[in-house]
């Protein structure tokens, strides 16, 4: 049985609540701070309210993963995704107003049912996967400030 982990990241933005969930639901933006070699591919129409569907897509040389997320928790500020693939979780988005901007917490809780993949992954990319998430906060950060600022 694989084994639940969760990785928490959070950073505060100097930008308003509305313009950090922008970036978290306008698809144009989410290309402009996620990892580059992740693709995030609407199922249907582009939907981040409930019931949403996406593929999350790591650009890979020989393989592909793709996590399939559908959208399971919604309400302003909130945005959860649940997936199943390789991974099985969820991917939670909280904005929380604050008197300088907003604070983004990201939680992801998974677990990778296959014992190989989850040996591989413990191994090689638990690390990566922590690190990148801190990078991609440091990206939309900058991409949030910019937005409020009307660039």
């Amino acid at each position: 049985m694989a084994s639940p982990q969760t990785f928490e990241q959070s950073i505060s933005i100097q930008a308003s609540a509305s313009d950090v969930e922008r970036c978290l639901t306008d698809q144009e933006l989410m290309h402009r701070w996620l990892n580059p070699a992740l693709r995030c591919e609407p199922i249907g129409d582009w939907d981040t309210g409930l019931g949403g569907k996406s593929r999350f897509i790591v650009q890979m040389p020989l393989w592909q993963p793709t996590l399939t997320s559908t959208v399971i928790e919604r309400e302003p500020g909130l945005i959860v995704w649940g997936f199943e693939g390789f991974f099985k979780g969820c991917d939670r988005w909280q904005c929380t107003p604050t008197s300088t901007g907003t604070d983004l917490l990201n939680r992801f809780q998974f677990e990778v049912p296959n014992p190989i993949v989850q040996f591989g992954f413990n191994t090689f990319a638990a690390h990566w996967t922590q690190q990148d998430m801190q990078a991609q906060l440091k990206r939309l950060k900058v991409v949030a400030e910019r937005l409020g600022r009307g660039e």
